[in-house]
């Protein structure tokens, strides 16, 4: 959401679509061939380079499928093209083998297979490994001939209904690479976290400036082969390859992995001259996909459907066993186009209502109504469910205790301007009030239990509650808002806050100044938020302290210090 963006000159939009969809209609057969289950994995290729340079990762998991990933990125790619015309079936693309095994040293392996990697999708790998035993840690690994890609880390969810004591989930956004160190992946690491939770600006489409020990300088990021770049920069960093490689990631996106401020088909603020919106829609996704831990059907329409413009289906429902029910939302693919933004064109952030017609058109959404009443109706079932649990403070019938929301910005009002009149920022959720009352008002009607709304995208962390009207202090609490900082990306100072908490008293913390993450600690009983802080971003062995730390008691929503 960073508003700050630098013309630049005219640039020849390459990386065409129509080699895009002429190299995916080559290749879709065999990528949908991915998982071609091995007695032993063997390949006859040999290698000298270290192809795994991109690390490998897991992720989208559930009680008994996981997708391990990978990226082949020799220094030399033509490597990978020599040994790709090598083979018979070069349309089939190279072979590369996982395993899966229960110890890490694989001497129990539990299931071993191939899958393809070929250049229509970046030479990526998307191993979906099914049929899995749940609430288990795993370790895998992969292989091209006799070169072994690094030891992961991961696991199975425990099952729907299963009795679960506790889950620890990690929070994080916003990893600008050239405005800090990345050293909270590394503190990250020690947490012990059950999963990762990444909502949103894995990459910056910005042009970068190499600093921070990252490789180079680049151009913006505007076409296939410009956002892969973005990608093996971000990628090659070794404290977030470490995280990756130790617990599963569940993840959304937000606006710049592809541009910033855009929303749904509407072009935002940032690029070079000339560039084809759709088009540099359609690269960006496809990219997305190419460089996350994700299933094949989060592409609905199939490949070729993404290479036309097709949704890629981030919503969906996580269930942890009895203990919570995770809805991660998209807050960007099917977003209506801001009602006042002729304003951040002009460099305003804090719109006034009474400035813009179209402010509180009930018509605009966030989510895209498709989505609304997807989450209508989920969060319909959950209160149904939990009607059936005594006093609703914890579960007696299976049903999950937690009802868990994640999406990729500040959620709460937040008015800007302190004292008379009110200010907002123009394309947050303050501009979307009708779609956030509709979505409050579904959790009151449905008498969802113990409801936690987690966010990201401001580069600050932000604790306070869901209320049925911001505007009237004394009404009801629905919930409790967790916002995270940023990894690396900057923030604001505690001067420029000054005063923010005590206009908006729903807000009980806010610590703008810090990058960090959160850690949630969850249990049938309580969730613990513990909002982590690094001492300085722009060194890489910085320290990192508790900013706040918050308990909620399931069926009381209240936070507590502490």
């Amino acid at each position: 959401m960073n508003p700050h963006f630098h013309p630049s000159p005219p640039q020849d939009p390459s990386g065409g679509r129509r080699a895009v969809l002429q190299a995916l209609a080559a290749t879709t057969t065999a990528v949908l061939l991915a998982q071609v289950p091995l007695a032993r994995a063997q390949n006859p290729l040999r290698v000298a380079s270290d192809w795994f340079r991109l690390g490998i990762a897991s992720g989208s998991p559930t009680d008994t499928s996981l997708v391990l990933w990978t990226r082949l990125a020799p220094v030399d790619e033509a490597e990978l093209l020599a040994a790709l015309g090598a083979l018979p079936n070069k349309e089939a693309g190279l072979g590369v083998d996982w395993e899966l095994a229960d110890d890490a040293q694989f001497t129990k392996v539990r299931q071993r297979g191939r899958v393809f990697a070929s250049p229509a999708l970046g030479w990526s790998v998307h191993a979906e490994v099914t049929g899995l035993p749940p609430d288990r840690w795993y370790f895998y690994r992969f292989r091209v001939g006799d070169l072994v890609s690094p030891l992961g880390r991961t696991r199975t969810l425990p099952a729907p209904g299963a009795l679960t004591r506790q889950f620890r989930i990690a929070t994080a956004s916003c990893q600008n690479a050239d405005q800090g160190h990345w050293a909270a992946w590394r503190h990250m690491q020690s947490e012990q976290v059950d999963a990762v939770l990444f909502l949103g600006d894995y990459i910056y489409e910005y042009p970068m400036a190499g600093r921070f020990g990252h490789a180079r300088s680049m151009g913006w990021a505007y076409n296939l082969e410009t956002y892969r770049a973005r990608y093996a920069i971000y990628k090659s960093h070794p404290e977030l390859q470490a995280m990756h490689a130790q617990a599963p990631w569940v993840v959304t996106w937000d606006d710049h992995e592809l541009q910033n401020d855009y929303a749904g088909a509407n072009a935002g603020f940032s690029g070079p001259r000339g560039v084809d919106f759709a088009q540099r829609r359609v690269h960006a996704y496809q990219a997305y996909y190419e460089n996350m831990p994700l299933p094949l059907s989060v592409l609905t329409q199939g490949l070729m459907g993404l290479a036309t413009g097709a949704e890629m289906r981030h919503y969906r429902r996580v269930q942890v066993g009895h203990l919570l029910n995770l809805y991660l939302l998209d807050n960007r693919q099917y977003k209506d186009a801001p009602a006042c933004s002729l304003f951040e064109r002009k460099g305003k952030s804090r719109v006034n209502p009474d400035q813009c017609e179209r402010w509180s058109d009930p018509r605009q959404s966030m989510l895209g109504m498709a989505q609304e009443q997807w989450l209508d109706q989920q969060l319909a079932q959950a209160g149904v469910r939990g009607r059936g649990r005594n006093g609703g403070s914890g579960s007696t019938n299976g049903v999950p205790v937690w009802n868990l929301m994640a999406q990729s910005t500040l959620f709460g009002r937040r008015d800007n301007r302190i004292g008379a009149g009110e200010g907002f920022f123009y394309e947050g959720w303050d501009a979307y009030d009708a779609a956030r009352t509709r979505l409050l008002q579904s959790l009151a009607r449905h008498q969802v239990p113990n409801p936690v709304m987690l966010g990201g995208d401001v580069h600050e962390h932000w604790a306070g509650y869901l209320k049925a009207d911001y505007q009237r202090l004394e009404s009801a609490r629905l919930g409790v808002e967790f916002t995270t900082t940023s990894i690396s990306s900057r923030g604001n100072s505690v001067a420029d806050n000054a005063g923010l908490l005590a206009e908006n008293p729903h807000f009980v913390h806010n610590t703008p100044d810090k990058r960090g993450y959160t850690v949630l600690h969850i249990t049938p009983k309580a969730l613990t938020a513990d909002l982590k802080a690094l001492d300085d971003v722009t060194q890489l062995d910085s320290t990192i302290q508790s900013a706040a730390k918050f308990t909620v008691v399931a069926g009381r929503m209240e936070l507590e210090r502490g």
